[in-house]
């Protein structure tokens, strides 16, 4: 295995610690119970395993040995998190890894200049916030629009990468414009939740309704194979994304109950993990110098995902029936281990087409 394989390890521990931990807030059989994991639960999905992609991907982006401290520090922070040491070490290598992100950001701006890494270096900004405020004590509900904030913008500046000519000249400008919103209104809902949210809840809209508009996946869910593969990911990802933000603006903050469930699930599974679905066949063999070839299987465990979602979501959330809530919160694991095994599966496969093929039909 190489250092990039070795640095997936603890992100994939985080992963299954994490929906271990979801198992156990649904009172289902989970393979470890203990008292911390629900505890732990959203910083080891969003920063220790998301965060972890993220920054390894662009660790790979800089070409530069140093920028592996990233994700280094993050999985290291998801391990702590999940071992008997005291969760302020697990807390501060978070912080840490937040931080040697944005670090990662600077080099690549400088060597482009492009509003893309701007937006996503804010992204980072806002995760190392989203860690410092946690090592401060801040409850986790208060700290869910920085961590949406981190996913969103780093997912659209990686949109606007891989889709610029699609988007148009003005592209750049107009993301920038709608991440700084996004930025402001998380400080905001910090200080004056109710404005801050249904700020929050405007400027995802307009970011979500701009993104949907203008990228490419519009066109190509109407192709076959890889492209239309991500293509359905990317615009499902935008449905669930908008249905946060219709949450937050109609009824301001979501910290408890159904609309906290929504709010978090609709962000973090419906845009942020159908996102990563959606990239892993141009993504992961960047990283790991292994091919993932799109093969129709990965089709249903997307699938799975956002029918999971709208029965946990609708049925369960919105119309109060506690058994669709966990019915669907159960199969949302089961999509993301399926997911996880299809793709594992394909890899060994061999490749259909090289990812650069596939990565150029979904930017043309």
């Amino acid at each position: 295995m190489n250092l990039r394989g070795f640095l997936l390890v603890p992100a994939g521990a985080a992963m299954l610690a994490g929906l271990d931990a979801a198992l156990q807030m649904l009172d289902l059989p989970a393979p470890v119970a203990t008292d911390r994991l629900p505890q732990v639960h959203g910083m080891l999905m969003v920063l220790a395993f998301v965060g972890t992609l993220i920054s390894l991907e662009r660790a790979v982006a800089l070409r530069r040995r140093a920028a592996l401290a990233a994700p280094a520090l993050l999985g290291t922070g998801g391990l702590l998190l999940l071992s008997p040491a005291p969760l302020v070490c697990g807390r501060i290598a978070l912080v840490l890894g937040a931080a040697a992100l944005v670090g990662v950001y600077v080099p690549l701006w400088r060597r482009q200049r492009d509003d893309a890494v701007l937006v996503q270096a804010l992204g980072a900004v806002l995760a190392t916030g989203a860690a410092a405020l946690w090592l401060g004590g801040v409850a986790m509900p208060l700290l869910v629009p920085w961590l949406v904030g981190f996913v969103v913008l780093t997912i659209g500046g990686k949109r606007l990468e891989l889709a610029r000519i699609a988007m148009g000249p003005a592209a750049g400008s107009t993301l920038v414009l709608l991440s700084s919103m996004i930025a402001a209104a998380v400080g905001l809902a910090l200080l004056v939740p109710r404005a801050g949210s249904v700020l929050l809840g405007v400027a995802l809209l307009a970011l979500t309704g701009w993104l949907a508009r203008h990228d490419v996946a519009r066109h190509t869910v109407r192709g076959d194979g890889a492209a239309r593969f991500m293509a359905l990911g990317m615009l499902g990802g935008y449905f669930w994304l908008a249905v946060a933000a219709g949450t937050w603006l109609l009824g301001g903050p979501a910290t408890s109950g159904a609309r906290y469930d929504a709010v978090l699930h609709a962000v973090f599974l419906g845009f942020t993990i159908s996102m990563v679905m959606a990239h892993a066949p141009v993504i992961l063999p960047a990283v790991l110098r292994r091919p993932l070839p799109y093969r129709p299987h990965l089709l249903a465990p997307l699938a799975l995902l956002h029918a999971s979602l709208v029965v946990r979501v609708w049925w369960g959330d919105a119309l109060g029936s506690t058994l669709a809530w966990r019915a669907g919160a159960a199969i949302n694991v089961a999509a993301l281990l399926g997911f996880v095994g299809v793709a594992a599966w394909a890899a060994t496969r061999g490749a259909a087409r090289p990812p650069q093929r596939v990565a150029r039909e979904v930017a043309a």
